[in-house]
């Protein structure tokens, strides 16, 4: 595959080993900057292995993982992450607000333009009402809003997620397309679903992981 100043997250030859089993095997695979990336695949194919190789959370066991900004290499990128569900321990006790202030850890920001930024992806999560609920007495698509919000709060400039529709009712599965379109204005944006019908409209790129990765062309693109 050609590189070109666009690329922003590049992967060569990577094989990973999860639990000791070989979970991908030879990957090389370049996301551009602008890309919408759909990732399908069966269950236990690789998929959020992929996403966590990506993201840097997973050193790969040989090849190697590259990021770039403007065509030059960096080290790292300014990513939002949506995890699973199942990976958050809803009885921690931590507010709605502070999850989403999370999410501005390490930039630098005066307290009111965090406290801003926070109020604002509240109302636009429709969660204002919970900002000081702890995130124990929230339901599963309640607490999947709050998550969405922490990783776009940053304006990223990639934006990951896994299984982002999990236990989200029609109404913010809805919205969710909306949030999504306007964050890939300026945000690359990397998901992994089982629902990926409603996503391919959106998509520019769309990969099959069961192993091994292969590119599916698309017939959809970034909507405006």
């Amino acid at each position: 595959m050609l590189l070109c100043d666009k690329k922003q997250i590049v992967l060569r030859h990577v094989d990973l080993r999860y639990d000791n089993r070989l979970t991908l095997s030879d990957v090389s695979l370049q996301i551009d900057r602008g890309d919408f990336v759909l990732i399908k695949g069966p269950n236990g194919g690789g998929k959020t292995t992929l996403l966590r190789v990506v993201l840097g959370l997973l050193p790969p066991d040989r090849g190697t993982v590259s990021y770039y900004r403007d065509g030059a290499t960096v080290s790292s990128l300014n990513i939002g992450y949506l995890p699973q569900k199942s990976r958050i321990d809803s009885h921690f006790p931590i507010t709605v607000s502070e999850v989403m202030a999370m999410g501005l850890l390490g930039r630098k920001m005066v307290r009111r333009e965090a406290r801003r930024r926070v109020d604002d992806m509240l109302q636009r999560m429709e969660l204002a009402d919970y900002a000081s609920a702890s995130i124990g007495e929230l339901s599963g698509g309640q607490l999947q809003r709050v998550l969405f919000g922490r990783a776009l709060i940053t304006d990223p400039e990639v934006l990951v997620l896994d299984e982002p529709t999990s236990y989200v009712d029609h109404h913010f599965g809805s919205m969710m397309i909306d949030l999504l379109r306007e964050a890939n204005r300026s945000a690359t944006v990397v998901l992994v679903t089982h629902e990926e019908g409603i996503f391919e409209p959106l998509a520019t790129r769309q990969f099959k992981v069961h192993k091994y990765v292969e590119e599916i062309p698309s017939q959809g693109g970034t909507l405006t």
